[in-house]
């Protein structure tokens, strides 16, 4: 069941100061910072804010941006598919965040490896090295998982926060291995299906491809992609992965959001317990250099969610120009989803334009 709509003062919303948000990213959209988003707004289970904005394509001609766009969320797979996987697993007794990755990975061990569990990976503590153009090193996707376990740690496991794609990578293949199943079709079982996300999915087929907004031109495939995965890596691996690859829309996202709200229920469907979803969205890292959950990052300076969010608050973005944010203080969350790499990732103003969005939401609260 979607999100019901309600009157935004009645939601603790000051409407007029809550308007200046549309009129703040079609200023964005004027100065170039991305060709067009879709903002959804809620607080207390319901919407108070919806709204489509300029275009989800420029190239090769123009099309205009609705509110059941479909966004590739990029890294928003790392906490809607792959983290929300795990956690359940982990409840079922089928794997432990303290398992060592040299159970799935025999090959991943010597020296610092033997210490490296799957928390690691989750708060990306590893020792990976951040990212690697794998689909320019390997010749198939067969090589992927043994190429990242034979590559030498860069720090000591622990130590400080490097935001690793190729740690998630290997977390998506270890729930291949505990499940039996591919990645798209367990995320379908275990978190799409039961939360009715019909527009959440890997590799959307073409009649939706037009329903999505356009990204980057790719050298590669020398085409502007729309409906295709953005992320090279995420591409040469059929575009299903751990990292990147999902695709989704604003609602099917209110409804995950709202679940994690919910304490991981949602409409009667229970997808996480209220003690996976407290130990997955606190800080584990303190004292290091970034704030990380299980998975999801957490509110601390400097923060994509901007300056007025809780210390609660707990979130992600996406390479492709995507985020969610969850404030449980406020009982609210923000999804702002832009095709900022349409047509080129040298556009990099939103990680300016994204906090002050979130800053003038928060700054319309009034009770």
């Amino acid at each position: 069941m979607k999100l019901p709509f309600e009157d935004a003062e009645k939601l603790g919303f000051c409407p007029e100061r809550l308007s200046r948000v549309d009129s703040l990213i079609s200023s964005f959209i004027r100065r170039g910072c991305f060709p067009g988003a879709v903002l959804l707004v809620a607080r207390h289970g319901r919407i108070a804010h919806f709204k489509a904005y300029g275009y989800s394509s420029l190239y090769p001609e123009k099309s205009e941006m609705k509110i059941d766009t479909l966004f590739d969320l990029a890294s928003l797979t790392k906490v809607v598919a792959t983290t929300t996987m795990l956690l359940r697993l982990v409840e079922q007794g089928e794997l432990r965040i303290e398992d060592l990755v040299s159970l799935y990975f025999p090959s991943f061990s010597g020296g610092s490896k033997d210490e490296v569990r799957i928390w690691h990976l989750l708060t990306h503590t590893s020792g990976l090295p951040a990212h690697l153009h794998l689909y320019s090193i390997l010749s198939s996707k067969k090589e992927v998982y043994g190429y990242i376990t034979s590559l030498d740690l860069v720090y000591k496991p622990g130590t400080k926060v490097v935001y690793s794609d190729l740690g998630f990578i290997l977390l998506g293949k270890i729930i291949e291995k505990v499940t039996g199943e591919p990645l798209d079709v367990a995320a379908r079982k275990l978190v799409f299906k039961p939360l009715g996300m019909k527009n959440t999915m890997f590799n959307p087929p073409p009649e939706m491809r037009e329903k999505a907004a356009a990204t980057e031109y790719c050298r590669h495939r020398k085409r502007i992609l729309r409906g295709e995965v953005h992320d090279e890596n995420a591409w040469f691996m059929g575009g299903v992965s751990g990292h990147a690859g999902l695709f989704s829309t604003a609602e099917d996202l209110a409804v995950f959001a709202q679940m994690m709200l919910n304490k991981g229920s949602y409409d009667g469907t229970q997808i996480l317990s209220l003690a996976t979803v407290n130990v997955a969205t606190r800080n584990h890292t303190p004292g290091l250099n970034s704030c990380r959950g299980l998975g999801w990052a957490v509110n601390c300076r400097p923060c994509s969610c901007g300056d007025l969010m809780s210390p609660r608050a707990f979130g992600h973005t996406g390479f492709t120009g995507t985020s969610l944010w969850i404030d449980p203080e406020y009982d609210l969350f923000v999804i702002l989803l832009t095709n900022r790499v349409h047509p080129t990732r040298e556009n990099t103003c939103l990680l300016r334009a994204r906090p002050i969005i979130h800053n003038v939401i928060m700054g319309s609260i009034i009770e």
